[in-house]
């Protein structure tokens, strides 16, 4: 968790291997990373085909698209998507995959509260299935509130407290988090 600018999505891209580091002694994780950037990108095809470019399952493509309540949308463009279906198809084509990291940079953002839900829960069904852990970039304090055990909270692009999402959420350390957290009502 973090403002705006803060530096959550640099480390996302960093740690992606989409941005490289300024210093040359950073270590990319050694591990197979899934990632979902803030803008959903969505390929000039169908919506059932862009899920399918990460994995041929059919039964796995079929729970997905059920799941994010996709099924009406399956042979129409992607591109003709809205920015909530496309996060949507998007997540659904990220989870046709096998990761041991997935990062998801305010991947429910565009999402109304009931695709939210939804898309958390196969997030946590897929962890439990794949034994994937999940770096989550919200802004969301209730997100991080469901979802996080630990947290970490970035300030001016440095890492200023970190700690079990109890101890951040309702008892942090730092000045910046706490006004963070206040501005929040927390």
């Amino acid at each position: 968790i973090g403002a705006n600018g803060s530096g959550k999505s640099t480390l996302a891209k960093l740690l992606a291997g989409i941005e490289h580091p300024d210093q040359k002694n950073w270590m990319v994780p050694e591990v197979r990373v899934g990632y979902m950037p803030q803008k959903s990108y969505a390929f000039r095809m169908s919506t059932a085909r862009n899920i399918a470019l990460n994995g041929a399952d059919p039964e796995r493509r079929e729970r997905l698209i059920k799941a994010l309540q996709l099924e009406p949308l399956t042979k129409q463009r992607a591109k003709k998507l809205s920015g909530g279906e496309t996060a949507r198809m998007a997540l659904a084509r990220l989870l046709m995959g096998r990761y041991e990291l997935l990062i998801l940079d305010e991947a429910t953002a565009a999402m109304d509260m009931e695709s939210t839900l939804a898309a958390e829960k196969l997030v946590q069904d897929y962890c439990r299935e794949t034994g994937c852990s999940v770096l989550l970039i919200t802004h969301s304090i209730q997100q991080a509130r469901r979802l996080a055990e630990h947290i970490l909270f970035l300030h001016g692009g440095e890492l200023v407290e970190q700690g079990s999402a109890e101890q951040v959420l309702t008892a942090p350390n730092r000045d910046e988090t706490k006004q963070f957290l206040e501005f929040y009502g927390i």
